[in-house]
């Protein structure tokens, strides 16, 4: 059930009650009405009577004095029954002769006619006061009605909206508990529809931010192991490569200090064209650290060589696949973090065709359109296996692309292979350049 329903259905029972209440006391007041009017006629009847017998029985003046008493003790409606001769009967009240005159009404003692009983005159004339009364009574009786319906329905209405907004606390429990680092917002089930959709709304939030906290942690530990592989990398080729060959150096350097003197000019040239070459050696070994850290000319034009210089040095290779780089001439210009995150990019791409797709070739396609550098990595290998788009450094890929507004799209091949479809923003300059 949703609010809507649940509160009309409130508010319907209360109308419901309320309207029973009034048919009840409608009923009531016609039984009293109808007990009054009875009981008016059987006394106007009795009057009728025993004024024609006072008349017939006793001397005028004890007649008229009877006569005076029952019609004193008569309460009588809708009609004023006085003697001629006596005085005018008293209004019954002075709210009534002022609505009377408020609504046109000729007083009793104006009007009437005469009716001769015996030896005594009676005047009977239309009394409204007894209506009037009646009348006030009853819209007295609406008005107070009408403020307890009004008075109830408020309070239903506020104790429905209070019953029915109080899972409200138990949304606000649930948000600060994902607030507090919580996995799960422990939210109870809820009957109406509108609070079920919220709070499976905050599930699926939570579940989101499960996602994006493993995300993180998935990433801050590939980052630990993307370093130690890269020191130790790093160590191994100083070691391995450099530390051989500043050894080679150092003994070729201690060589010539201690025979210098007894070398011959050949011997000297050999020993400084050995110096030479090891410098050289070391020079390139070098360079080829420096760019395995970080390439130069990353944030300028040089990013184009820095490009086909990785594919080349991939192409070098002995992988067993076919390395081809598609370039626009020129290379549109990228912001300086763009431009790293393009390299990193397609290096880490290439990595992974490398280690896991087992492809027999590989193109890279560089172009810019519509205002945006598009990239996209093909291959003939294995493609990915179930949830590959979530782990490794597909990973590592999107979250580069997010840092400078990029997006990654990952597409099966037919009939075998994977795309990698890069979008990368570029500057204001070259948001109308087509290829």
């Amino acid at each position: 059930m949703d609010l809507r329903r649940r509160l009309v259905g409130y508010l319907g029972a209360l109308l419901l009650g309320l309207l029973l209440v009034m048919v009840l006391i409608s009923l009531l007041s016609l039984r009293k009405d109808v007990r009054t009017e009875v009981a008016a006629s059987e006394q106007l009847v009795e009057v009728l009577l025993a004024a024609g017998q006072i008349a017939s029985d006793l001397p005028p003046e004890a007649a008229a004095a009877r006569l005076a008493t029952i019609l004193a003790s008569s309460q009588l409606r809708h009609l004023s029954i006085s003697q001629v001769d006596a005085a005018a009967p008293a209004e019954r009240s002075a709210m009534s002769r002022q609505l009377a005159l408020l609504l046109g009404i000729v007083p009793v003692g104006d009007t009437g006619n005469l009716v001769q009983l015996g030896s005594q005159r009676l005047r009977i004339a239309p009394d409204p006061s007894s209506e009037m009364e009646e009348r006030l009574v009853d819209t007295i009786r609406l008005l107070v009605t009408l403020l307890f319906f009004s008075g109830a329905t408020l309070l239903v209405a506020w104790w429905a909206a209070h019953r029915a907004l109080m899972p409200v606390r138990e949304l606000e429990a649930g948000l600060q508990r994902l607030a507090r680092g919580d996995a799960d917002a422990a939210l109870p089930h809820f009957a109406l529809r509108e609070f079920s959709r919220v709070a499976g709304a905050i599930d699926a939030l939570a579940a989101a931010l499960a996602h994006a906290q493993d995300t993180q942690r998935q990433l801050s530990r590939q980052l630990i192991q993307v370093q130690e592989d890269e020191r130790r990398t790093l160590a191994r080729d100083l070691h391995d490569e450099m530390g051989q060959t500043l050894t080679a150096i150092s003994v070729t350097a201690t060589y010539l200090q201690r025979n210098a003197q007894q070398l011959a000019a050949s011997q000297i040239i050999d020993c400084a064209q050995e110096l030479r070459r090891d410098v050289r050696t070391s020079g390139a070994q070098l360079r080829a650290m420096l760019m395995q850290l970080r390439p130069h000319g990353l944030d300028g034009p040089g990013l184009t060589s820095a490009l086909r210089e990785l594919v080349g040095s991939w192409q070098q290779r002995e992988s067993g696949i076919a390395f081809a780089l598609i370039l626009p001439a020129p290379l549109p210009l990228l912001a300086d973090e763009a431009g790293v995150v393009l390299y990193r990019v397609v290096q880490e791409a290439l990595t992974n065709v490398v280690r896991h797709s087992a492809a027999s070739q590989c193109t890279v396609t560089i172009a810019a359109q519509g205002g945006q550098l598009r990239v996209q990595i093909d291959d003939d290998g294995g493609g990915l296996v179930a949830d590959a788009p979530h782990r490794g450094g597909l990973l590592g890929i999107a979250e580069r692309l997010l840092m400078v507004g990029g997006n990654l799209q990952i597409v099966p091949r037919q009939p075998h292979g994977l795309s990698l479809q890069i979008r990368l923003p570029l500057p204001e300059l070259h948001s109308e350049e087509t290829p």
